[in-house]
């Protein structure tokens, strides 16, 4: 008996078990890529990916601004014959900013301010109360220049070499003034005061100076009595502490300012003795 057989559709395989095959899907997106057999992904895959992204991260790092070696080590630090010249220039700059402005130091030649201030002391005045205003007052111990026939010729230095060394050193304030025109005295009365000295007794206005810093042995006049004498505007009558042993308004009455110093002069107050260690003393910023 005859069988007829279902027509076959057209373009369709005439095997059934191609029929039956089952259709692997075409990845169509990044999940699906995934899940697809390894066969099947692209060579190397994740992993190669990662090593080519650290290999040119490295590459790029040690560029410029990079995050590699040369990054992180910065500058190449400079060699000791430069950076030694520096800190000196450095240092002196410094040095002489201070000077400058603020404190400079300089040296007691003579007892005539002891026993607050003895030969050899090292002191140091504030320059910077000048700059903000402050003036001379009674009592307070002040360093001035030579207003001219104070102090006899300083001996020069013979040695070119250490004349100029010391020149330098006295310059930059790391060394006292090389010249030492300048004096120490504590300022008695100001401008437009009347002072006055008579037996023992000192007095400005009219009123007695009570004077605890004189020389023991000293008194106020020390056997030299003088005034009344107005003090001109603009200058300071100064005296030493140890009146027996000072060259002081007292001895230059004839000389320009009747013996009085400009203000202009007094580089600035005594604020404290920095040597030696077992006389070390502070004045306070404008003296004591």
């Amino acid at each position: 008996m005859a069988v007829n057989l279902p027509e076959t559709p057209s373009g369709a395989p005439s095997d059934p078990a191609a029929q039956d095959a089952p259709i692997t899907p075409i990845a169509r997106d990044s999940r699906n890529a995934q899940d697809a057999p390894s066969a099947h992904r692209v060579p190397g895959g994740r992993a190669e990916a990662r090593r080519r992204a650290r290999g040119s991260g490295g590459r790029r790092a040690d560029r410029p601004g990079g995050n590699g070696r040369a990054g992180r080590s910065g500058r190449r630090p400079r060699p000791w014959w430069i950076e030694l010249p520096m800190m000196a220039v450095v240092g002196l700059a410094v040095a002489l900013l201070i000077k400058t402005c603020l404190f400079q130091v300089f040296s007691i030649p003579s007892g005539s301010m002891e026993n607050t201030l003895r030969i050899g002391d090292r002191v140091g005045v504030n320059k910077l109360a000048p700059l903000t205003g402050w003036e001379p007052e009674p009592g307070q111990p002040v360093v001035f220049k030579d207003p001219g026939g104070w102090l006899p010729p300083q001996p020069t230095d013979s040695n070119p070499v250490t004349n100029t060394v010391s020149s330098a050193l006295s310059f930059v304030g790391l060394v006292p003034p090389k010249d030492d025109n300048y004096l120490v005295k504590r300022v008695i009365a100001t401008g437009g005061q009347t002072v006055q000295c008579d037996g023992t007794t000192l007095s400005v206005d009219g009123r007695k100076v009570d004077e605890p810093y004189l020389h023991p042995g000293d008194d106020s006049c020390a056997g030299l009595d003088f005034g009344p004498v107005k003090v001109p505007a603009g200058y300071v009558w100064v005296e030493g502490d140890h009146r027996s042993d000072s060259s002081d308004s007292r001895y230059h009455q004839r000389g320009p300012g009747g013996g009085a110093v400009p203000v202009s002069n007094v580089v600035g107050p005594v604020s404290a003795v920095v040597w030696p260690l077992n006389h070390l003393d502070w004045f306070g910023w404008t003296g004591r």
